[in-house]
This record gives structure tokens, sequence and C-alpha cells, in this order.
């Protein structure tokens, strides 16, 4: 029952292995579109390609990522990686924060500092907390669920919970979560709420009201999203359908990999088309390689194959503990009116940001950081 420290290390030989592959990567030939129109950029992922393999220090970053204090747990049978950070001060808040797709663990660390201690980034000691970020099951270094069906957001917020009270010992606590954490994020809230004390979205899923036509804004939001599907929802079509064929290319070709995830960085981030803005050749590289060196990517897709095929209700959860919304300009088309989330969500604060994607925490975790000290601060 007692959570087990973890340090992460590659062994040389995956990482001579991986460096070997991008050395020796088959390169496509272009399609007739210029730069990122028609998919990965092929200039731009030879260029990332090249430095991954000759100049990328991976055992900078290894040290880096494990100077946060991490750990596993068996939860449920369920071997559940985690980095819990005690905050500065006499009385640390708990809160779990959960990553989505395509990043990992490492996506949130930016904020961790900022909320563990406020203090030295300009913020009040009363604002503390204990920082809890696990991996989600089949990423990075959690173990992927072995039974089909379990890998839904009902399932890992169960196991969110158990984590919290049971192997951590917290009676009481917060949530945030974005992507597919905010699904695991809103199950927690729905499910548990004698324990968690509020929830903070950066999206949640609405629907339209059945007994009167959409608004001009709610219909502006339909065909906003409709469009985006239209044009970037495909990977999740393919995650959903045929994971296991598409895992054969990524768990092959790190470049593969590579191109399918970078892509997404650049496309759903505050970016204006240019990713290096946002996120350096390392931050990208570091995510890139917890992948390949895990072998996960077949099992990341595993929480979108599940989902199609153990569907959820029709509607959303009802969530009656207070709710907090923060939604980035660039993030994807999730959330409707306000008006709409108020019929399922408690939302007791909902704030448009003024910058940001699809990553907050590592785009801008100056703000986010700033937004989850205040929407928890009436909840401690």
């Amino acid at each position: 029952m007692h959570p087990q420290p973890f340090t992460i290390h590659v062994p040389d030989d995956v990482l001579d292995d991986l460096r070997s592959r991008l050395a020796r990567t088959r390169w496509p030939h272009p399609l007739p579109y210029p730069g990122w129109a028609s998919g990965a950029d092929l200039d731009y992922l030879r260029d990332l390609v090249g430095y991954w393999a000759t100049a990328f220090d991976w055992r900078a970053q290894e040290r880096r990522l494990n100077s946060f204090p991490q750990f596993t747990a068996d939860v449920d049978g369920l071997s559940i990686h985690f980095l819990h950070q005690h905050g500065r001060g006499p009385r640390p808040f708990p809160l779990i924060l959960t990553h989505g797709w395509p990043s990992s663990f490492v996506e949130l660390l930016k904020v961790v500092p900022l909320l563990a201690d406020p203090t030295a980034h300009g913020g009040e000691e009363a604002d503390s907390f204990d920082v809890v970020i696990p991996s989600l099951p089949g990423y990075a270094f959690s173990a992927p669920p072995s039974r089909p069906g379990t890998c839904t957001a009902a399932t890992i917020a169960n196991l969110w919970a158990r984590l919290m009270t049971e192997h951590l010992g917290y009676p009481r606590f917060g949530a945030q979560g974005q992507d597919i954490g905010a699904a695991v994020t809103i199950h927690l809230g729905a499910h548990h709420p004698d324990t968690v004390a509020g929830i903070h979205l950066t999206g949640v899923l609405t629907f339209p009201p059945t007994d009167r036509p959409p608004t001009e804004e709610g219909q502006a939001f339909l065909a906003r999203q409709e469009r985006w599907r239209q044009t970037e929802g495909g990977y999740a079509h393919q995650q959903a359908t045929y994971p296991q064929t598409l895992a054969y290319g990524l768990t092959d070709s790190p470049a593969g990999l590579a191109a399918w995830i970078v892509e997404k960085f650049r496309a759903w981030s505050d970016c204006d088309g240019h990713v290096q803005r946002r996120f350096t050749p390392d931050e990208l590289l570091t995510n890139l390689t917890i992948y390949w060196a895990t072998g996960r990517i077949n099992s990341s897709f595993l929480f979108y194959y599940d989902s199609q095929h153990h569907p959820r209700p029709l509607s959303p959860v009802r969530v009656d503990v207070p709710v907090g919304v923060a939604l980035f300009p660039k993030e994807n088309p999730v959330t409707g009116p306000r008006e709409w989330a108020e019929a399922t969500y408690n939302i007791v604060r909902w704030t448009h940001m003024p910058r940001g994607g699809h990553f907050p925490a590592a785009e801008e975790p100056e703000l986010l950081a700033a937004e989850l000290r205040e929407f928890f601060r009436p909840l401690r």
C-alpha cells in the first residue's frame, strides 16, 4: 500500500538504438503543398530529428526530471507513477493535476514550483499546494490496464481517488485537468464529492439545450466545433477505431512518432504556426523520448478506443462540487456557452484567459498557477 520512490533511468542500449534509428530514417517524398499544409513539415522534422540524433542530451533532461520527487503505487492492481511535491508552509492544500494526450506528466512540471512554493514566485504562503501529478494509465511509467473497457475517465477517476485518500492519506483535495485529464477530473468531482473540494478545468463538455434552438453564440460555437472535427479530428478517429494498426509504425520509427505528436503541439498551441515560439526542441524531445523509451504510444491510445467502444452517457455527468473553468483562446473547441455548462456543472468561476492554447501548464504556467490559487483559495 505504501508508495515506493521512483527514479527515471533509460538504459544506454535503448538510447543507442534510438539514435541509430533516427540516423537511418527513411524520409517520404514531399507532397506538392507547402510547410505544414498536408501534415508535419518535412524540413522542420528533418532538423528536429537531426538534433534528437546528435545533440539532444537525454541524461540532462533525466536529471532534471529526477529532481522532482516521484513514486509508484499499486492502485487496484495497477502500477501508477506519480510526482508528489509537498508545498511550503503550514497548511498546503492537496491538488491532483492530470495531463492529456499527446503529452505526459512533463507537460505540467512548470507549474509545480509555482503552486508548491508561491512565496518564491510572488505569491502568498497561504496559497501553497501539495502537488500530485500522476501519469495516466498506459502513459510514461504507469502500467496500462490489462482488461478491455477499463481505460475510461470514470475508471481512472476512481484510481485517482484511491491514490489520494488511501495511498497518500488526504481526506479532502482539489483536482485540475486538461484534455483527457479534464474528463477524469469531471468524474472525480461527480463521483467523489465527499473528498473532492472542487475541480478546475480548461474545458468542459457541453451540449446545446433540447427545449429551444441554440442562440447565435451557440450556433457559432457548433459551427466552429464541426470545422475543427473536419480539419483536426482525424487523429482521434484513428486512435479510437484501429489504434493497433497505427502503433506499428509509431513504435518502430521515432521520426514517425515525432511527426504524429509534434504536429499536434504546433496545431493546438498558441504559437501562430511556429511551434518553437512555445516549445523548445528539448521540451518536445523530452516528451517524445519518454514515449519512445517506454514504448507507450500504443497504450496511450487505449483511452480513445475504450471510450469509443464503451461509450459514456449521451449527456455529461452532473457535477455539484464547485467548478472553475479557464478558457484559453487557442484551446480546441470543446466548451460551449456558459449557460450550457451551467445546466450540468456548478460553475462558480468562468475566466477568459488572455493567451494560451491546449497545453496551458507548459505554455502559460504563471497564468494557470495564478488562476488555480484564486479558484481554490475559498475551498481550502
